[in-house]
């Protein structure tokens, strides 16, 4: 991700899954194809005086951009100095016609910008609340920073698992192993972005610090980071088990 983007302004590399690839793909092939054409009939590409169409790519990985002006300047620009505003007005050359660099977008096929995913999980909440009034006692609800917290902890567990379990170390090698590397709090603080390893324990994941998580998590609980994951929320009122609640 690049500088600009980022909560501390630090560039960073963010890893994703081949499914959560594919998905990806598969949006880009179907729904996101589907807006920009809708999008292209309607004229809405039409480059003003914001906009700025990518002619070219240099540099590692083409992150280096080459963007045509209205006026016909060419400049070169990194990916990493871009800020929000700045990469909604990106448009490439499609086989159509110009459609917008920007990978989301809704359905008008303009860039769909962060804070708009709010009101996308609050309409799914509502959603669920309606069809499934009177069916369950509490009809779950979901928000950006539950997204954001699910995370963390999913992680959390899953690294300790793997680092306590699924490579078989002895505990001096686990010792070994978490000088080197750092252990699960210290991975997650880097996937988060956090500047350090107590805001990580004591904000993000406030809602376990209760439950002595290193103790717990280096239990031998049959069925891996799941089973781990489903005794938390067994424990603590403030964690939410799909699985047992709906």
């Amino acid at each position: 991700m690049g500088r600009e983007v980022t909560k501390s302004r630090r560039e960073r590399t963010f890893y994703v899954s081949a499914d959560a690839l594919r998905a990806v793909w598969a949006y880009v092939n179907t729904t996101r194809r589907a807006a920009v054409r809708r999008a292209q009939a309607h004229g809405r590409y039409e480059l003003g005086s914001e906009q700025a169409l990518v002619v070219d790519r240099s540099g590692h990985a083409g992150r280096v951009l080459h963007c045509r002006l209205t006026d016909g300047q060419v400049v070169r620009r990194h990916v990493t100095t871009l800020d929000v505003e700045e990469r909604r007005w990106l448009f490439v050359e499609g086989e159509r016609g110009l459609e917008p660099l920007w990978l989301w977008l809704a359905e008008d096929g303009l860039p769909f910008l962060p804070h708009s995913w709010e009101a996308v999980y609050r309409a799914a909440s509502q959603r669920c609340e309606v069809h499934l009034a009177g069916r369950v006692g509490q009809p779950p609800f979901f928000t950006p920073h539950m997204a954001r917290h699910s995370f963390a902890l999913y992680m959390l567990v899953a690294l300790q698992h793997a680092l306590d379990n699924r490579f078989g170390l002895s505990v001096q090698e686990r010792h070994d192993f978490r000088l080197l590397y750092g252990d699960a709090w210290n991975l997650v603080k880097n996937l988060l972005d956090h500047a350090s390893e107590e805001t990580t324990r004591s904000i993000y994941l406030a809602p376990v610090s209760d439950l002595q998580v290193r103790s717990l998590l280096q239990e031998q609980v049959d069925g891996g980071a799941s089973a781990l994951l489903a005794q938390i929320a067994r424990q603590s009122e403030r964690v939410m088990d799909s699985e047992a609640g709906w």
